[in-house]
């Protein structure tokens, strides 16, 4: 999936359980102390894509925070 279709996906035009509820898998979340699966991400900057093996590979810690500033 590009990133222009995960941004579609989320910038949903309204706030309702069927808008976002599809996106939610708390339950398919590593347990805590395990290590969260790679995946890919997309650079602010520049829009390049990268991946979090990447940064756990550049950062003795990693913080990835997700979340919406609206």
């Amino acid at each position: 999936m590009s990133a222009d279709d995960l941004i579609a996906r989320y910038n949903y035009d309204e706030f309702v359980p069927e808008k976002f509820e599809t996106q939610m898998s708390f339950g398919d979340t590593p347990p805590l102390d395990e290590p969260a699966p790679n995946f890919p991400l997309w650079r602010l900057e520049d829009g390049g894509e990268t991946d979090l093996a990447a940064l756990w590979s550049a950062n003795a810690y990693t913080v990835v925070e997700f979340g919406s500033f609206t």
